[in-house]
C-alpha cells in the first residue's frame, strides 16, 4: 500500500514570489517559441552556415567533453577522496569558470595560451601549435568553461559513495587504480553521466570565451551559438530557429537527467529489503543451504600464518596469536574495536600497527598487499556486481585467471549454501544471504588476516544462528588468524578460541570464553553476558560500593582492593515483603522495567540503597508478586552468590 502524502498549501507571501520566479524564466522560453516561424523553420535549420557551424560544433564539444572527462574526472576525485592543503582553493578554481563572465575567460584564456601569452610561444615553438583562431581553440574555452560542470557533479557523486566499498576492494587485494576503475567509476556511474551530459550541453552552447579566444572564423571557430550572434544582425527569423534547436537540446538533456544533475549516486535497493531479498531454498539438486556436514575448506594456499601486532596510538596493545585462532574483540563503544581492526589494514591515521603475517613484515605495504580481508558490518558488497564476480573479485584483482577465479569464487559460494544465487545482484540477496556471500568473497582473496566487524548485528535471531553455524565451520579450516568485532555474547563464546576486551583502546581482559565468562573484569562486558556487575573496594565483611552502600560476600579479598561484583540475574530473589532467614544482602525498590527473556522474565529494580539490580524471575513468580511498572518489592542477594573478581 502507498503511504499517503499530506499536502500542505505553501503561503501566499512565498507562492506569489515562487510563481513569479516561474513566469521569469519561462517568458523567454516562450518568446522563442511564438516567434519561431514553423514553416521555415527546415529551411533555416539546412542552410549552409548553420549546417556548417553545426557539424563544427559537433566535434568540438565532443573534444571538449572528452578533454574534460581526461582532466575533471581525476580531480574530482582528488577533492572528494583527498584532503591537502589549498583544497578550498582548488574547489573556487574549479567554480571560477561559471560566475566569470566569458568574455573574462576568453581574454584570459588568450593572456594564458595566445601568441603572446604565457604559454603561447612554447606551445608554437614546441609543437607548433597556434590556439587562436584555430578550431584546436574553440576546443579549449568550450573546456575552460564546461569542465566545472563535470567537476561538481561527480564530487557530488563520490562524496555520496560511502568510502568502506572501496576500502573492502584494497583489502581484496585490488590496487587504488583497479579500484577507481572496477568499484568506484561504475558506483558513481549516475553522477559521471549527468556531469558528462551537462558538460557536453554546456560546451556545446558556449559562446563568449570562444569569440574572444577562438575567433568567429566559418568552418574554422564559427559554432552554432557564434551562428545565431550572426544571424541576428541579418536574419532575426533565422536565428530564432537556430536558438530554438540549442533550446530543445538542452532541454532534452535536461528531462534526459530527470533531476540527477547534483550528483547524487541513484538509489539502489538496501539488501535484505524488498521480495527479491526473501531467503530462497536451494534447489533440490543444488548446493544445500546448510553445509555443516561438508569438510571445512583448507586454508588458502595450504598456508599458516601466525600473527604479531604492535598497535600504536589510540589503540596501544600488543596482539600475538597461533594460526587457526579466533578472536572475539568486544568492548563498548569508543572502546576502539574498529580502530584496532582498521590499523591492521593500514586504513586509519588513529592508530598505527606494527604487523607481521607469519614471517613477513607487513607493516610498510599499502592494505593492496597485506592480503588482510575486511569484512564490514553490512558486507559492502559491490551493488553493481553478481555474487559470482563480487566473489572472484579479489582473485581477480591477485591476477588469478577469469576462468580460474570464477570456478573457485562458485567453490565458495557452494560451501557457504549461496552457490545457486551466483547470478544475483547484492540487491537481489536477503541479509543472510549476501553475508554469506561477503564471507566467501573475503575466504576466496586467499588472505593471512580476517577481519570480521560484526559480520552478523544486521541478521535476525533465525538468520544469525544460521549463518554464525556456517561461519564457524568454515573458520575451523582457516590457516590465518581472525578478528571478529562483536557485541553479541554468543557470537563471542560460541565462535572465538579467545575474548580480546577493550577500553580506551587498551587491553582489559585476553582470556579464553570460559574465563571472561566466569571471572569478566568489565562491567561492560559483564553486562553484554547479562550479569550484574558492581564495582567497588574491598572491606573487612565484603564490598564497599562505589556508587554507597554495602555487599556482603562470602569470600573477602584484601581490604582496599578494587574488585567488580558480579552477581547473576537468576542469583538474585524478589519478594513482596522484607524477607527473613539466611539472606545478608536485602535491599527494598521498585521496579523499573520488565522484558522477557526466553520463557523467563528479566525485572530491572532500582534502589535508594544500591545500584540497579536485574533479577529474573518466571512469569508465574511475577504474576503472584504482582511484578509491574512501579512496582514496590524486595531483593535479596546470598553472599555465596556474589563473585569478585580483582581489578
Amino acid at each position: 500500500m502507498s503511504r499517503l502524502r499530506t499536502r500542505t498549501r505553501p503561503p501566499v507571501t512565498l507562492a506569489l514570489p515562487a510563481l513569479l520566479a516561474v513566469a521569469f524564466l519561462l517568458l523567454p522560453l516562450i518568446g522563442i517559441l511564438t516567434r519561431t516561424q514553423w514553416g521555415e523553420l527546415a529551411d533555416h535549420l539546412t542552410s549552409p552556415g548553420v549546417v556548417e557551424a553545426l557539424r563544427l560544433s559537433l566535434p568540438v564539444s565532443a573534444w571538449a567533453l572528452g578533454l574534460s572527462l581526461l582532466l575533471g574526472v581525476p580531480l574530482a576525485w582528488l577533492l572528494a577522496r583527498v584532503e591537502f592543503k589549498g583544497k578550498a582553493f582548488v574547489r573556487s578554481l574549479v567554480l571560477l569558470p561559471m560566475v566569470l563572465p566569458p568574455t573574462v575567460g576568453g581574454v584570459a584564456l588568450l593572456l594564458g595560451f595566445g601568441r603572446r601569452g604565457l604559454l603561447g610561444p612554447w606551445l608554437e615553438d614546441a609543437f607548433g601549435v597556434t590556439l587562436p583562431f584555430h578550431t584546436s581553440g574553440a576546443v579549449v574555452a568550450a573546456t575552460f568553461v564546461a569542465m566545472p560542470f563535470l567537476v561538481i557533479s561527480l564530487e557530488g557523486a563520490l562524496g555520496g559513495l560511502k568510502p568502506r566499498y572501496e576500502e573492502t576492494a584494497a583489502s581484496l587485494g585490488a590496487s587504488p587504480v583497479r579500484v577507481f576503475f572496477t568499484v568506484t567509476l561504475p558506483m558513481v556511474a549516475p553522477g559521471l553521466i549527468a556531469g558528462a551530459a551537462l558538460t557536453w550541453a554546456r560546451a556545446l552552447g558556449e559562446f563568449g570565451a570562444t569569440i574572444t579566444f577562438a575567433g568567429n572564423l566559418p568552418g574554422t571557430t564559427q559554432t552554432l551559438p557564434l551562428q545565431v550572434y550572426l544571424l541576428l544582425q541579418d536574419k532575426p527569423e533565422a536565428a530564432t530557429s537556430v536558438s530554438l534547436l540549442l533550446l530543445a537540446i538542452a532541454m532534452g538533456v535536461l528531462i534526459a537527467l530527470r533531476g540527477r544533475w547534483t550528483g547524487t549516486p541513484a538509489d539502489r535497493r538496501t539488501a535484505g529489503t524488498g521480495p527479491a531479498a526473501e531467503e530462497t531454498p536451494a534447489p533440490q539438486n543444488g548446493a544445500p543451504q546448510d553445509d555443516a556436514d561438508a569438510p571445512a575448506p583448507a586454508a588458502p594456499e595450504g598456508g599458516r600464518w601466525p600473527l604479531h601486532a604492535e598497535v600504536t596510538g589510540f589503540n596501544r596493545l600488543t596482539l600475538d596469536a597461533e594460526p587457526g585462532t579466533t578472536i572475539a574483540v568486544v568492548g563498548e563503544n569508543g572502546a576502539g574495536k574498529t580502530t584496532l581492526l582498521r590499523a591492521l589494514l593500514g586504513l586509519t591515521p588513529r592508530a598505527h600497527a606494527e604487523l607481521w603475517l607469519g614471517d613477513t613484515d607487513v607493516t610498510a605495504l599499502p592494505p593492496h598487499r597485506r592480503q588482510v580481508a575486511w569484512v564490514p558490518q553490512d558486507g559492502a558488497l559491490f551493488p553493481h556486481l553478481s555474487a559470482l564476480a563480487n566473489t572472484a573479485y579479489g582473485l581477480r584483482a591477485r591476477r588469478v585467471p577469469r576462468a580460474e577465479a570464477r570456478r573457485e569464487a562458485q567453490a565458495w559460494l557452494d560451501r557457504l549454501g549461496v552457490g545457486h544465487l551466483a547470478q544475483r545482484r547484492p540487491a537481489q540477496l536477503s541479509g543472510g544471504q549476501a553475508q554469506r556471500v561477503a564471507l566467501a568473497r573475503a575466504l576466496a582473496g586467499r588472505p593471512r588476516l580476517l577481519l570480521l566487524d560484526e559480520p552478523l548485528a544486521a541478521l535476525d535471531q533465525t538468520t544469525r544462528a544460521h549463518v554464525r553455524h556456517t561461519l564457524r565451520t568454515h573458520l575451523a579450516g582457516f590457516g590465518g588468524v581472525c578478528l571478529i568485532v562483536t557485541h553479541d555474547p554468543v557470537e563471542a563464546v560460541s565462535l572465538a578460541d579467545r575474548v580480546l576486551v577493550l577500553a580506551d583502546g587498551r587491553t582489559l581482559q585476553d582470556a579464553p570464553p570460559a574465563e571472561v565468562t566466569r571471572h569478566p573484569r568489565s562491567p561492560w562486558v559483564a553486562r553484554m553476558l547479562g550479569r550484574n556487575a558492581w564495582p567497588g573496594t574491598a572491606s573487612a565483611d565484603g564490598l564497599a560500593l562505589a556508587g554507597g552502600g554495602r555487599l556482603v560476600v562470602a569470600e573477602a579479598l584484601p581490604e582496599g582492593a578494587q574488585a567488580l561484583a558480579i552477581i547473576a540475574p537468576e542469583a538474585v530473589s524478589v519478594h513482596r515483603d522484607r524477607p527473613g532467614g539466611s539472606p545478608r544482602n536485602v535491599w527494598p525498590g521498585t521496579v523499573r522495567e520488565v522484558t522477557a527473556v526466553g520463557s523467563r522474565l528479566r525485572v530491572l529494580v532500582g534502589s535508594a540503597e544500591a545500584p540497579d539490580l536485574v533479577a529474573e524471575i518466571t512469569p508465574e513468580a511475577a504474576a503472584e508478586l504482582g511484578v509491574a511498572d512501579g512496582a514496590a518489592v524486595w531483593t535479596s542477594v546470598k553472599a555465596t552468590e556474589v563473585t569478585l573478581v580483582r581489578l
